[in-house]
Order: structure tokens, then sequence, then C-alpha cells
């Protein structure tokens, strides 16, 4: 690690290997920051946010054990000063909004070029938020119609709630929902019962269908 005294301090938050590597490799590559931890899950993160005190931790949506979501609000509220980057699979349109509500100081896409992430990472850290302008205008008229009678189902339904409904609209089947998010078959089955129940859905092959159809939506 470089002994550069101006040099932030990034923790890496992702369940894949792979992907910490090739962030940690992109990251250390700069002069002006480095990698000081990595974490697969929130309590790990929250523990070497802890021990490592970093300047940014850019963490991904989607972890195996856990939400990054409810992540970043704990890091808001135990670590404050640590600015968070969203860096995800998931479209802005979907899931930027409740990343903006959770205190993230930025979102970007895992498909972006490299320039991008770290143009994102250099952006936060100088206290500027970095959303894309079609997703900032979104927020922005959101905050200034409070009136949620149009408000879309999907938005009803908890961070972790919207992870089952995701894995539903992939095929994934109640077992294999729960090995993934290291849940009981009992919790996966309540989310499912409170995703109908929020979605006015009657049965499981209506529940399905529409997580189908939102996972199709969400990739177009």
């Amino acid at each position: 690690m470089s002994e550069n005294k101006t040099e932030r301090r990034i923790l890496i938050v992702d369940d894949h290997p792979v992907v910490r590597e090739g962030l940690g490799r992109l990251i250390n590559h700069e002069s002006d920051m480095s990698v000081c931890a990595e974490a697969d899950s929130p309590k790990a993160a929250l523990e070497a946010i802890s021990e490592f005190r970093p300047d940014l931790a850019v963490v991904d949506i989607t972890l195996k054990v856990g939400n990054g979501l409810d992540l970043i609000k704990s890091i808001r509220s135990r670590y404050p000063n640590v600015k968070t980057l969203v860096l995800s699979i998931h479209h802005e349109a979907n899931y930027a909004d409740r990343a903006w509500r959770s205190g993230a100081d930025g979102y970007v896409m895992k498909d972006e070029a490299p320039a991008s992430l770290l143009g994102a990472i250099r952006t936060v850290l100088s206290g500027n938020k970095h959303y894309s302008e079609q997703v900032l205008q979104a927020i922005e008229k959101k905050a200034l119609e409070p009136d949620t009678k149009d408000e879309s189902p999907i938005e009803r339904l908890t961070n972790r709630e919207l992870e089952v409904f995701r894995l539903i609209g992939h095929g994934q089947q109640t077992r294999v929902i729960a090995q993934e998010l290291n849940v009981s078959i009992k919790t996966v089955e309540s989310h499912r019962e409170n995703i109908k129940r929020k979605l006015g859905i009657s049965n499981a092959p209506q529940l399905v269908q529409q997580a189908v159809q939102w996972v199709a939506d969400e990739a177009s």
C-alpha cells in the first residue's frame, strides 16, 4: 500500500471474491486512493469500518447475508463521516431512489466503464453526490409531490421483500431463496405472504407472474 498521506481509504463490500479482487486492483492502481479492507456481509463491513476507518465504502445492494441498503443506513447512523457509494447490477430507475433514501452518496452500475467508477468515487469523496441527472430529477419530483396515490405498489415493499421478489422473478424456489439469503424457509414464506398482501396478489402463480414481469421490465 502506498504511503501517500493524501491517499483516501476505500472499503469494498461485495459477496463475490472476483468482484472484490477486480475492484481492488482498479482502485489500488490510483495514486490518490487505496483499498484498506474488504467485506462480504454487513456484519463484516461494520467491523472493518470500526477497525480501518475508511473514507468511503463501495457497497453492493445484493449480498448473500443481509442487504446493502440496510447496511448503508447502519453506516450513516453509526459512522456518519464515512461516505457510501452503491455499485450495483440493478438499474438506477428501480433502486436509486431507495439508495438515496437509505443515505447513499452515489449510485453506479457495475457495467459502467472503470473510469466512471473512479470518477464517482472521487466525486463522493469530494463531498458531492453522484447520481445521474435523470435520477436526481425523479427524486426531486417525488420529494415535491408527497401525495402517494400514484405510488407504485413495489414501493411498499421493504428492501428485503424486494430482494425476495427479485429472486422469485428469476425463477428461484423458496428453499433456494432461503439458502441464498441465509434465512429460514419460514422467513421467506413470511416475506412471500407480505409481498402478496402489499401487491394485492391472491395466489402463488400470480406472484411468480408479476415477479417475472418486473424482472423483465428492470432489464429492459
